[in-house]
């Protein structure tokens, strides 16, 4: 057989962009400011990880809310979120109809100094993020706000010398982050420890996330 190099235990991830991004992502933002400036009314009652000062969670039901601009980006998202589990089950169009969808959705806002620590999301199988507006990155805080994913393989950078240390994506050791763009939607893997770093910017980053498991309609 010929010589090959293949990944053998990858994590897909996915990533797509809203069309219109900047004319929702307005009505986002002023929808998602004003809901956080009503405090507890739309406040998470029972966060599952410890708050830190600087960090608003929203309660676990944002894409039931009716606003127009909420259901465009939850269309968006569930379409992305197809695509995605179609690709990687290989599902037929008939499967896929039958695909039932469960989630929890709601809405960060990060002002200075605001972080989430590292976590995963069990009972879940697919995890997304979408950034409304990543803030302001002070030129000295090239890490304010990103988004870490930690390397799964927790035994890859155990021993390091010249046969390993230099190791390309996808066989590298260490984090992975995401830099975010304003309508950008990453998807991945609930499983996946992931963290956000410390913000430093002097506006906010506001960003929606979804956690979500399946069925398939007829299944007994």
């Amino acid at each position: 057989m010929a010589f090959e190099i293949y990944p053998a235990f990858s994590v897909p991830f996915a990533q797509d962009f809203l069309p219109d991004a900047e004319r929702i992502n307005a009505q986002l933002k002023a929808l998602l400011l004003a809901r956080e400036a009503e405090g507890a009314r739309y406040a998470n009652p029972n966060p599952s990880l410890k708050q830190q000062q600087g960090v608003f969670e929203s309660d676990f039901n944002l894409f039931a809310w009716p606003d127009a601009c909420i259901q465009q980006l939850r269309q968006f998202c569930w379409t992305t979120l197809g695509r995605t589990i179609q690709k990687l089950n290989g599902y037929s169009a008939q499967e896929m109809q039958r695909l039932q969808i469960f989630s929890h959705t709601w809405f960060h806002v990060t002002r200075s100094g605001g972080f989430t620590i590292a976590h995963t999301h069990p009972m879940a199988s697919w995890s997304g993020v979408y950034c409304v507006d990543p803030g302001q990155r002070p030129e000295d805080r090239p890490e304010s706000g990103v988004l870490r994913f930690h390397n799964p393989h927790h035994y890859s950078n155990c021993f390091l010398d010249a046969g390993n240390a230099r190791l390309e994506a996808p066989y590298h050791h260490g984090t992975w982050n995401v830099h975010f763009q304003p309508g950008q939607l990453v998807l991945f893997p609930s499983w996946l420890q992931h963290e956000v770093m410390p913000f430093y910017g002097a506006d906010e980053r506001i960003t929606i996330a979804f956690n979500c498991w399946f069925g398939m309609k007829d299944d007994k």
